[in-house]
């Protein structure tokens, strides 16, 4: 398939995407279920541009503002931020359930071992509730964190929908299904379309490893006796693997995902997986798998206007991953770490006589 055809395909998805996803809606329409509506709604019939508007105003000027100074005192949170979300929406949806910490949670399981961020949710929370309190959701929090760090980076500005609530549930369990760098494309596609994202999705948020770094355990076993052959991962370039060789002396070691820009949010990280220079075998099978290869190729060496408008309409639709609850299923966290404590009870009065 030609890359010229691939990026007409590409265009037309993401048309479909921006009109299906993030174009406002009507904000009584967004905030008031209907009666008799199914229990499993569209998040359009959640989910406002306007959400905000009358009762925190101020909310993302707060986020973004408190994201930049993060950002400025260690720029490697804004990557964190991001992968932070993308555990949080991969399992119950995005719910903040990822931010919850207590024994046997998302948070304390092992997959979620490396995260990091939650300091930065929670000053944020913090001056929230100053301004607007048991207003604004963590779940809300942490996906325009999202994006305002994708922008410090370089990245895309997108308009993010509001109005999700703070799921009181989080089991381990549940955060060890999410990939860890060393799945097939199949278990991969399987995963997102399970969550309503399309192999597009797949392809475009993957290209978020454009910035940020993994552990060395994660692609350890690509560097030398790789499915058991005795030798390294034939589709990993050969200066590469020296160089990564060299610096895996320990599992916890950190390394670039992009060797190249690993500062910037650019389309380097589609190039480096034609150089053979993909980190993680999840990255590099995309570029060879028939499935997502034709995307892969849409976006490399090109302008990065195509990955940067794409970027912006997969995250919506990432964002938009919602469990629908009970509403004593759900709340406003006072605190992102704990759920609110149960209102007390007042006993009746005993009766005399």
């Amino acid at each position: 398939m030609k890359w010229w055809f691939c990026t007409f395909l590409l265009l037309v998805q993401f048309e479909l995407y921006m009109v299906s996803a993030i174009l406002p809606q009507n904000p009584v329409k967004d905030l008031v279920k209907p009666l008799g509506a199914p229990s499993i709604l569209s998040p359009q019939d959640f989910l406002s541009l306007s959400y905000y508007q009358k009762t925190c105003p101020a909310a993302e000027e707060i986020i973004h503002r408190k994201m930049k100074a993060w950002f400025l005192k260690d720029y490697t949170l804004a990557a964190s931020i991001i992968r932070l979300h993308f555990h949080d929406c991969a399992i119950r949806g995005c719910d903040a359930s990822i931010l919850l910490n207590h024994r046997n949670s998302e948070r304390r399981a092992y997959a979620s071992k490396t995260l990091r961020g939650f300091q930065v949710i929670d000053e944020i929370k913090a001056e929230l509730e100053r301004k607007c309190p048991k207003t604004v959701s963590c779940a809300d929090i942490l996906t325009a964190a999202a994006r305002d760090a994708t922008l410090l980076l370089g990245g895309p500005f997108w308009e993010v929908p509001f109005g999700r609530k703070d799921g009181k549930t989080s089991i381990a369990k549940e955060a060890d299904l999410v990939p860890q760098g060393r799945e097939n494309v199949t278990a991969l596609i399987d995963f997102f379309q399970e969550r309503g994202l399309s192999i597009l999705d797949l392809v475009v948020l993957s290209g978020s490893h454009t910035i940020g770094r993994s552990s060395c355990y994660s692609f350890m076993h690509r560097l030398a006796n790789y499915k058991g052959t005795g030798r390294p991962d034939p589709t990993l370039d050969r200066q590469y693997l020296r160089n990564l060789t060299g610096s895996c002396k320990w599992s916890s070691n950190l390394v670039n995902l992009d060797r190249t820009t690993p500062k910037t949010f650019d389309v380097e990280y589609y190039n480096n997986l034609g150089k053979k220079k993909g980190l993680l075998s999840t990255d590099q099978e995309l570029y060879s798998d028939p499935r997502t290869a034709p995307f892969v190729s849409a976006f490399t060496d090109q302008q990065p206007d195509l990955f940067f408008n794409q970027f912006a309409a997969s995250m919506v639709n990432l964002g938009n991953i919602l469990v629908y609850t009970a509403p004593n299923e759900s709340e406003i966290r006072l605190d992102c770490n704990y759920v609110n404590p149960a209102p007390s009870k007042k006993g009746n009065p005993p009766r005399r006589g």
